[in-house]
């Protein structure tokens, strides 16, 4: 793919729901960012995702046009997703490059769909013309997961505009990861965290889970960030697994560790090898930008050291 030839710093890039994969391409170390860039992605027909890439996570080349609705040749005219282009993630399995992102149509339900491309910068294209996710529920912002048996499993959140106290979900993949097995795992509600508070009007309120990002800080250990709404707008959470395993229980933290406007965010370890958050903030439209954290973990406590790598 083709990207505008322009070189943008992190702060000239509006984008929601930030995700950032490494990957070595072109002979070179690449930080590719994706994430939710339509400019009314809640609102008419979707345009599609695009991505940028970096060497450094401040100045980045794009953007690439990773995903379209209609290309031409190879046209995604017929796929199901026609609104609502939400929080696409993007990883390497199999010598080939997955993306999971949540798309809506009138008559469906929102959803969490499998694309697949040969390259970071695509084109993506839907591995089959359904989501992984239940069809008759809403749902949203499914991420990956592969345990230690290899098992590979979708985690996903079931929208509070449905069951008012949002919930999430796991529920197990095909090795091909073209469809699921089984029922979906509830794993715990957003109320079951002491900082979510009510969102919404007076017509409709609700308890808000987005953006879960799994991730092992020690052997035997799994733990989940999650966005959800607490007394200081927009923010993120931590649960850890009592078992160490994806079913649970899960623990929530008392307090979000990130507390205002900002959220949807994700983990990775930097080419220097030092674990970094990315997520959007603020969170009102068109402000959002991605903002990078250098984080650390003592004990049982996860910080965030400072922003701007």
């Amino acid at each position: 793919m083709e990207a505008t030839k322009q070189w943008l710093s992190t702060e000239d890039i509006r984008i929601r729901d930030p995700f950032i994969l490494t990957a070595v391409t072109d002979e070179h170390s690449f930080y590719y960012m994706y994430g939710t860039t339509d400019d009314n992605p809640w609102a008419g027909p979707g345009a599609g995702f695009d991505a940028y890439r970096s060497r450094d996570l401040r100045h980045w080349e794009g953007p690439f046009p990773v995903f379209r609705v209609a290309t031409g040749s190879g046209s995604n005219a017929s796929f199901w997703g026609k609104e609502n282009f939400w929080a696409p993630e993007v990883h390497r399995l199999d010598g080939q490059y997955y993306m999971l992102a949540s798309f809506k149509a009138p008559g469906y339900c929102r959803g969490t769909q499998l694309l697949a491309a040969n390259h970071p910068l695509g084109p993506f294209q839907p591995l089959t013309n359904e989501p992984l996710t239940p069809p008759d529920w809403e749902c949203l912002d499914g991420t990956l997961y592969q345990d230690d048996e290899g098992q590979r499993w979708i985690v996903f959140c079931r929208e509070w505009l449905e069951v008012v106290d949002g919930e999430m979900y796991a529920r197990r993949l095909k090795p091909d990861m073209t469809g699921t097995l089984g029922e979906p795992y509830r794993l715990f509600s957003a109320s079951e965290a002491p900082w979510t508070i009510l969102q919404g009007n007076d017509t409709h309120q609700g308890y808000v889970t987005d953006g879960p990002f799994l991730f092992s800080p020690r052997s035997g250990e799994l733990w989940m960030i999650w966005s959800s709404y607490g007394e200081e707008g927009y923010a993120m959470g931590l649960a850890r697994s009592q078992s160490g395993g994806i079913l649970g229980p899960w623990k929530q933290e008392n307090e979000p560790f990130f507390r205002k406007d900002g959220g949807h965010g994700m983990l990775f370890r930097t080419w220097e090898g030092q674990l970094a958050l990315t997520l959007h903030c603020p969170n009102d439209t068109p402000r959002e930008r991605a903002q990078f954290h250098s984080i650390s973990i003592e004990q049982d406590r996860f910080i965030i050291e400072r922003r701007h790598l």
